[in-house]
């Protein structure tokens, strides 16, 4: 495990790393282990400095949030695999050797994901990744273990190995050679859904995604943008939609693009009739922002996309018009 480098990023979570950088350091065996710094103005980093002398941090000059956040801290990291995960992770012991092992055995793997599990409900996946993520056709990404709103327990029904369509970006390695391959993250999105265009970038140049069911980790979700904020509605329809500009396959790309904003209208008239008008305004304004970058991302778009990358046409209308809420009947 010694080409492999643990590295978490932090904005202002110095609690977060008294709690989980413990776990991190009892269970990463000979791993390397960095706390890369978004400028946070707490104590965040004289506290890793005082309390944990070996591990090395770098320091960011600026909050640039959890793309060009790492993108930055990267560029000083030597080992072959990156790990990156979020400051509020709970690793477990020998969480780090059947991944170890899977990239071993299988060259072809480029990008792989622990199974992550709800730190609160502990027999419960997580919401942001479960078990491994897919999207559908209006580009609505769900996962092994988590559609929508809705976690199933962990009965070891996802205890395998096999190919997904997105790993999380709570916690999920990858290839240094892929990772700068693709230009690493796209610093655009700042936060939320960047990972997922990671994975769709990688899917098109054929790297293989998977999950490793037999490593696990917990996951308190939230930590720094909980789902009652504004701003994650903004993020993650924002993104959502220039990650669908710069990826759909061509044939695909107007057509799909039209009805996911449709079903964009449909989500902000849900916020109203729920009273929740700031996430209303957060949905306008990401339409904005779509607009007015839509030539910038339409330039970022790439010469080879894939018309495979949906496992199920329409995740909305399986999930409340049908009612299929469990991944293995969803499909």
């Amino acid at each position: 495990m010694n080409n492999i480098a643990v590295v978490i990023l932090n904005w202002n979570g110095k609690k977060l790393l008294e709690e989980f950088l413990p776990f991190v350091i009892k269970y990463s065996g000979n791993a390397a282990i960095y706390v890369a710094d978004n400028a946070s103005t707490d104590e965040s980093v004289t506290y890793v400095k005082s309390a944990f002398p070996q591990i090395k941090i770098i320091e960011n000059i600026g909050n640039y949030g959890y793309a060009k956040g790492y993108n930055e801290a990267l560029k000083q990291v030597d080992e072959e695999i990156y790990a990156l995960v979020n400051s509020d992770i709970e690793v477990t012991e020998n969480w780090l050797l059947p991944i170890a092992d899977l990239f071993k055995k299988d060259q072809e793997t480029a990008i792989i994901q622990p199974k992550i599990l709800d730190y609160y409900k502990r027999d419960t996946f997580e919401y942001a990744g479960a078990a491994g993520g897919f999207l559908d056709k209006y580009g609505f990404p769900y996962c092994r273990g988590r559609i929508f709103e809705t976690l199933e327990k962990d009965n070891g029904q996802y205890n395998d190995e096999t190919e997904i369509f997105w790993a999380s970006g709570a916690c999920f390695f990858i290839r240094k050679n892929v990772f700068w391959e693709l230009d690493g993250l796209d610093e655009d999105f700042f936060a939320h859904q960047e990972e997922i265009d990671l994975c769709w970038r990688a899917f098109n140049k054929n790297h293989k995604i998977k999950v490793c069911g037999s490593s696990h980790v917990y996951h308190v979700g939230g930590a720094t943008l909980k789902n009652t904020n504004p701003k994650k509605t903004f993020l993650n329809f924002r993104n959502s939609l220039w990650m669908m500009t710069k990826n759909l396959p061509k044939g695909k790309l107007i057509p799909v693009l039209f009805i996911r904003l449709c079903f964009d209208g449909i989500a902000g008239l849900r916020f109203v009739f729920q009273g929740k008008f700031t996430h209303l305004w957060a949905v306008l304004k990401a339409h904005f922002y779509f607009y007015t970058c839509l030539f910038k991302f339409l330039n970022k778009r790439e010469s080879k996309q894939y018309k495979n990358y949906y496992k199920t046409k329409s995740i909305v209308y399986n999930y409340f018009i049908i009612g299929k809420k469990n991944f293995n009947n969803s499909l």
